[in-house]
């Protein structure tokens, strides 16, 4: 159901510490729009370097790599430190495919769908919203529900400014916590296969074979310039897990999606890789589309002042 270390398999990118030819750090899938200044930024995430300290890159033949806007090329890479050179400790968040449906997430939906009525992604416009028909179109979370309880205790409630109608809707279904995207280019998300760069652009970065040509690319640029717009410290986290998840080490296992009628989809799950995180983020996928499991006004301290403030109820100058 599922093969460790495949996202390494098409790699022609691969790190190393200088001082430990043996020990691979991670790599990448190089595509379209991977600049030298992005491959630095993304080596940063998966390295640790102790005591703490500023680091280089070298190619194979000892030329230091510059940070630039110049394409990064395929090969060998070498960091260059004066500490300890390791992978880091930090875990990606495991995560398969979510399924959009229930009664919490249903103004998400039609929000998301409101404000962009395309896949932000790909720039496809739905030439049928006006019908209101959306199939090929989904509303996709950034920061998913299953793991809504570290989105109350992390804080991130507290940067949302347009709250959902309701309360037990959780500000992690708020639209700026959401993009609408393709049906395939959803999974894609989901699955860590590409990610968005706030901090270049915007640009899109492919971490597997691009297949839908969007690599190098940037976010359309009319959601952007919304007032709405999805926040760019939950977009920088979503990087940030793509990273974790592609480029660490021989990177994490592609999980299986796909379970016909009939399919013993437990069992599958059961016997493959982090069986247990798995069904954990099955279990709570789920549940959470219809049930609010972490009342953000105990785990995050949201009241209903606060709330009213957000949606306009009240006046700020008291």
């Amino acid at each position: 159901m599922s093969r460790e270390g495949a996202r390494a398999l098409a790699r022609d990118v691969f790190i190393y510490d200088l001082r430990d030819f043996d020990t691979l750090l991670g790599g990448l899938v190089l595509t379209a729009g991977v600049t030298n200044a992005n491959f630095y930024a993304m080596v940063d995430i998966v390295i640790d370097i102790s005591p703490p300290g500023p680091f280089i890159l070298q190619d194979e033949n000892g030329e230091t790599i510059a940070q630039d806007a110049q394409p990064l090329l395929p090969g060998r890479y070498f960091v260059v430190a004066d500490g300890t050179v390791k992978k880091t400790a930090e875990a990606a968040f495991t995560r398969m495919i979510s399924l959009q449906s229930g009664t919490r997430v249903n103004e998400f939906r039609d929000k998301v769908r409101q404000r962009d009525g395309r896949c932000v992604v790909t720039k496809e416009e739905n030439i049928n919203k006006e019908f209101d028909e959306w199939v090929g179109f989904e509303a996709a979370h950034i920061f998913p529900l299953a793991y809504e309880g570290q989105w109350n205790t992390q804080g991130w409630s507290q940067q949302i400014t347009i709250l959902p109608s309701q309360r037990s809707y959780g500000t992690i279904n708020s639209v700026q916590n959401g993009l609408l995207l393709d049906s395939t280019v959803h999974q894609l998300f989901d699955s860590y296969k590409f990610s968005i760069n706030p901090d270049d652009g915007y640009k899109i970065i492919c971490f597997q074979r691009d297949q839908k040509r969007i690599a190098g690319t940037s976010l359309d640029n009319r959601l952007l310039q919304d007032p709405q717009r999805p926040l760019a410290t939950l977009l920088r986290w979503h990087f940030r897990q793509a990273v974790l998840t592609n480029m660490k080490g021989a990177g994490e296992p592609n999980f299986e999606h796909d379970f016909p009628p009939g399919s013993d989809m437990m069992g599958e799950i059961q016997s493959g890789p982090k069986a247990a995180e798995r069904m954990e983020f099955e279990l709570f996928d789920r549940l959470a589309h219809h049930i609010d499991l972490y009342p953000e006004e105990k785990q995050a301290g949201v009241d209903t002042d606060e709330e009213d403030k957000h949606n306009g109820n009240v006046s700020d100058k008291g």
